[in-house]
């Protein structure tokens, strides 16, 4: 709300004071061009300040805008961070544990972090070496490689995952967060191990859209500074992050 309300104050005193309902489609185009050719503002700004005049004109003035010929700011593009093969093999040997697997996992398959994380026991498939990927990048289920490199470190971090999901059902919890409403549709699934997540925390927590104690995956922000904390042990000045060990931003395209 705060930055729509300054947008429109830049836009009234950049039109010296006028009031809106005396202003429309040319002072509206008007004031958008400035803001890329003059004030040279990101197109993320210009976008703002265009979404803020449409809703002042359509729900407060009660007029919708007509066409908008303003010249558009353009979008930066930003080159992603490349890791040579040896530079990435030194972040992993500054990796310990968990967080050593799961960076291995990301590379050697090609997951995002995020699909690291939500990665369920049942999509794992040891005998096919390969990883169902649920609702990935534009909501689309996908197959990657499951990388022969991590297949005994992820058998093991599936035993301590078991263990942990056991505990649980034994201090009677043991429920995990189910995709859409599965959790209606199948109510005991949310305990069955299939389901657990292959990374689960260290400890419970309570689901925050309702009252159940449940054990969440690891968090992103633990992976993300367990790589940050590599990289620099590593003498690495690239602003290198889990993402940039994906697989196709590897510049030497193969595996460690």
């Amino acid at each position: 709300m705060g930055g729509r309300i300054r947008r429109n104050t830049q836009f009234i005193y950049f039109h010296g004071k006028r009031h809106p309902k005396e202003m429309g489609e040319d002072e509206v185009t008007a004031f958008l061009t400035d803001l890329a050719t003059r004030q040279k503002v990101s197109a993320s700004t210009q976008n703002q300040a265009l979404s803020a005049l449409l809703f002042l004109y359509r729900h407060v003035i009660g007029r919708d805008l007509g066409r908008l010929p303003a010249v558009r700011a353009r979008r930066k593009r930003r080159l992603p961070v490349v890791l040579t093969r040896q530079e990435v093999a030194g972040v992993f040997g500054h990796l310990e544990g968990v967080h050593h697997l799961i960076a291995t996992l990301l590379y050697g398959s090609g997951l995002r972090l995020m699909e690291g994380l939500w990665l369920r026991v049942k999509d794992i498939d040891f005998g096919y070496d390969q990883i169902t990927v649920r609702d990935g990048k534009g909501a689309k289920d996908r197959m990657t490689m499951l990388p022969g490199p991590v297949k005994d470190a992820l058998r093991e971090q599936l035993r301590t995952a078991r263990e942990l999901h056991q505990m649980d059902l034994r201090q009677g919890h043991g429920s995990v967060e189910l995709p859409y409403a599965l959790a209606r549709k199948y109510p005991n699934a949310s305990r069955e191990w299939g389901w657990q997540f292959a990374f689960p925390a260290n400890s419970r927590s309570r689901d925050p859209r309702g009252t159940e104690i449940r054990r969440h995956h690891i968090h992103p922000t633990a992976v993300q500074r367990a790589v940050k904390r590599a990289v620099r042990a590593a003498g690495i000045h690239k602003p290198a992050t889990p993402h940039t060990l994906l697989l196709r931003h590897a510049s030497s395209g193969g595996r460690l």
